[in-house]
């Protein structure tokens, strides 16, 4: 049994945008219309800029499915460009400040940014997308939710209950062009935006990430490199412009005594037959996971995006051939694409969660998959009488 792991080739002008799925057992249900409904989503959102009105970003699914079911192979899937001109494109010998322009430029030894900005673009998001909608195939089998949302843009701060669960927090979200989940923030957010926009700047946000119906013990302790609280930090500091991840309270917690802090935890017998086993906590401050695993509770992560680096004012620059000062190039861009980053956010959460899922209990096949996952449900259920308690 392989790794599940991914892939993503494409530049943001080139012929098309590929992800290489791997690792996925054999027998897992691909609803092509859900995978399509989030690559939709992703070009949403209030504050997009005109390539979302060029491009239709359906997927083809090259390999690794037949007949609606995954085969255990390689699955590659292919989002097609039709703004493709990377060889018409102008070079840029001016790099935007915020972007990779000059980094990437000084790297590869070249005057023109082109090279790293196709590459660097936000674009390439598109192929995460589509294999973490392939990865969330799977967890559906088991119950397991993951919704993701806006919860600030500028500083426009939405409030969120807490007790709320993925549906309701889902069905919030989709009511409005900002995707967030509570609608008295929604108004400001938009004018948040628009201010942005006839200032000719750009504004970002935080968005959250939360996972509904995952048991204890997924992740572990015993190699820094599999803790899944590092793993999913990773995940989502590695979206593009994301400058800070949290989970639970996060950085809040630096302010609060321990007794502020750590989940104290009840047991009730009316959830034994729920994922979290029985356990309850009184709040939820670790955000789902102890120790690098998951401990029952909702995992909850949130990212923060910087504003978008292309501003259509421009920002003080130099030229790389000539090394004098000029203003920075401007390439068609969002003023606010963080709505559309909460759908990254919840994709790369997915994955990340699929791939932890199935290292604890990985097969070649769903049915090997889905009969270890209920054996341990089992045992751990069983865990206090074995042991006499």
């Amino acid at each position: 049994m392989a790794r599940l792991d991914y892939r993503t080739a494409g530049e943001s002008h080139g012929q098309a945008l590929i992800a290489l799925v791997e690792g996925m057992p054999a027998g897992v249900p691909i609803n092509l219309d859900r995978v399509n409904a989030e690559m939709h989503r992703r070009q949403g959102g209030y504050g997009r800029g005109g390539r979302q009105k060029i491009e239709q970003d359906d997927v083809t699914l090259l390999s690794g499915v037949r007949q609606s079911v995954t085969l255990g192979s390689p699955i590659a899937i292919q989002i097609a460009n039709k703004d493709f001109r990377i060889d018409e494109a102008p070079p840029v010998h001016r790099p935007r400040p915020g972007h990779a322009d000059l980094a990437g430029s000084l790297k590869w030894l070249t005057t023109d940014c082109r090279g790293t900005l196709e590459r660097a673009s936000a674009r390439e998001t598109a192929a995460r997308v589509a294999a973490g909608a392939v990865a969330r195939c799977l967890l559906d089998t088991f119950g397991i939710e993951i919704v993701g949302f806006v919860v600030r843009i500028g500083k426009v701060q939405a409030e969120v209950d807490p007790t709320a669960g993925a549906a309701a927090l889902r069905a919030a979200r989709d009511a409005n062009d900002v995707y967030c989940a509570d609608p008295s923030a929604v108004e400001p957010m938009i004018e948040q935006i628009k201010a942005a926009q006839l200032a000719r700047d750009t504004v970002g946000g935080i968005v959250e990430v939360q996972v509904h119906g995952l048991c204890p013990g997924v992740g572990s302790c015993l190699r820094w490199q599999d803790r899944l609280d590092g793993r999913l930090m990773h995940a989502v500091g590695a979206i593009q412009a994301f400058k800070g991840v949290e989970i639970g309270l996060g950085f809040s917690a630096a302010e609060r005594p321990g007794s502020e802090v750590h989940d104290e935890i009840d047991f009730d017998p009316v959830l034994r037959d729920a994922p979290c086993l029985g356990f309850r906590r009184r709040s939820n401050h670790a955000g789902g996971l102890e120790g690098g695993m998951s401990n029952g509770q909702p995992i909850i992560v949130r990212g923060v995006m910087k504003p978008i680096s292309t501003l259509l004012q421009g920002r003080a620059s130099v030229s790389l051939v000539t090394r004098r000062p000029e203003r920075s190039d401007y390439e068609r861009s969002d003023v606010c694409a963080v709505p559309a980053a909460s759908v990254v956010a919840e994709a790369v959460v997915a994955f990340e969660i699929a791939r932890a899922f199935l290292e604890k209990f990985g097969g070649d096949t769903l049915c090997e998959v889905r009969t270890a996952y209920e054996q341990y449900l089992a045992a751990a259920r069983a865990l206090g009488e074995r042991a006499g308690g």
